[in-house]
């Protein structure tokens, strides 16, 4: 026997008492009878460890070997359910699991097995976020999640990737991909803010609001403040935290598109975001946590919605042949000029679309980055009249303060 036997025979003994003392703990938790403990499990694994080394000797021991522990398996699952009336499979599952994860050490999948163990134990301390989760989800957001795998694994691929239009404007492939992912990043938000029902806080919910809106989150707060000064730091901070979080979000989008756009912007976000933060954690402590509640249309809807898809389609399609337009008839004044008439409403058509005709290159680095930056300050400047024209002067200034630091960060980031 030589060191790396031993060496896999440790890994896999490993990966399934890790496994197994996931599942203790968590039936100790709940004070219920544990049918397989940390020591079963590890043994489980080595069963399907020796039987690949087995297999070698013996024709179908390896099949044998798994028949005979499904069998153990279900015998355990059945006496669960009958004496103690709990259906839940979950340990027997994750017990059949470390039995091929032992297999697959054996094998030489050990990098594989490590993440799949690794996966396998994540997946089971999520029991109560998951929980929490199926029961603030409807039938109309599990509709709306079928949505999404349709429109990314069934629509997309047969898109054509090419432009089909006379002007070399329009890619159907590269416009649908791009209403995916702004789906898929609101749907986070949207999740947040079901769980956390717009009832927990303003800087929680402001923080899931901004990536879904920040400047939905804006105006909802800002109505609600009506010169409650004693909170102000509340909902300054709640903004702040929303408006931060768009920073992060563009970085992300373009991050997605193309890795060396994000490169370049990384400075300029990366410090707007960490200043945000900052600004946002002192407004926290610098104020009493407040269980608010403020509804709006924008962060109550669901993003994965066809119509929603088909909207932020049609207008990233209009911005990046208007881009594309524009630049080969006015140079980069007119990519500048669209920047900032797209930055009055949203951020992301004109993230998404810059980053791409970088990517594409129809653009330069420095046209494209100057181009985002320019919607979102543009963007800023909207969400900030609005908090004076809704919140007041005070609350305003607030948040003014917020956007002078993280704005000059932003720009200064450009010229690092």
């Amino acid at each position: 026997m030589n060191i790396e036997t031993i060496k896999l025979f440790l890994i896999a003994l490993l990966i399934g008492f890790l496994i197994g003392m996931q599942r203790s703990l968590s039936e100790l938790k709940e004070n219920k009878i544990s049918y397989f403990g940390s020591r079963t499990f590890a043994l489980l694994s080595l069963v399907g460890f020796l039987s690949i080394y087995l297999q070698k000797e013996f024709s179908y021991f390896f099949i044998s070997s798994f028949l005979v522990v499904g069998i153990i398996v279900a015998l355990s699952y059945y006496f669960k359910g009958t004496t103690l009336k709990d259906i839940g499979a979950t340990t027997q599952v994750a017990a059949l699991i470390s039995f091929l994860l032992g297999a697959m050490v054996a094998l030489g999948k050990v990098n594989f097995a490590i993440f799949i163990g690794v996966f396998v134990i994540t997946l089971l301390e999520l029991k109560p976020t998951l929980l929490l989760l199926e029961r603030h989800i409807g039938e109309q957001d599990i509709k709306a999640t079928i949505l999404l795998l349709l429109m990314t694994f069934v629509i997309l691929p047969i898109l054509p990737d090419k432009m089909i239009d006379p002007w070399h404007l329009f890619n159907p492939y590269k416009t649908w991909a791009m209403a995916v992912i702004i789906a898929a990043i609101s749907f986070v938000g949207y999740l947040a803010i079901k769980i956390l029902g717009q009832k927990h806080g303003v800087f929680l919910t402001g923080a899931a609001g901004g990536l879904i809106s920040s400047t939905a989150v804006s105006i909802s707060l800002s109505k609600m403040f009506k010169k409650q000064y004693p909170l102000i730091n509340a909902y300054a901070g709640g903004i702040a935290i929303a408006c931060t979080f768009m920073y992060v979000r563009v970085l992300f989008e373009t991050l997605v598109i193309n890795y060396h756009l994000a490169l370049f912007l990384l400075p300029s976000y990366l410090s707007a975001a960490i200043l945000g933060l900052i600004y946002s954690y002192y407004m926290y402590k610098h104020s009493s946590e407040q269980n608010v509640e403020f509804q709006n249309e924008e962060l109550s809807k669901n993003p994965l919605q066809l119509s929603e898809a088909l909207k932020f389609g049609l207008l990233f399609g209009i911005i990046y042949g208007a881009i594309a337009f524009v630049q080969g008839k006015y140079g980069n004044l007119g990519v500048y000029a669209v920047s900032f008439f797209s930055g009055l409403t949203d951020v992301d058509a004109i993230t998404l679309s810059l980053s791409q005709l970088f990517s594409d290159g129809k653009l330069a680095l420095k046209v494209s980055a100057a181009g985002i930056v320019i919607a979102s300050v543009t963007n800023s400047i909207v969400k900030l009249l609005i908090v004076y024209y809704l919140g007041g002067v005070k609350l305003g200034n607030k948040v003014a303060s917020f956007f002078l630091i993280t704005l000059s960060a932003l720009i200064a980031g450009l010229f690092i």
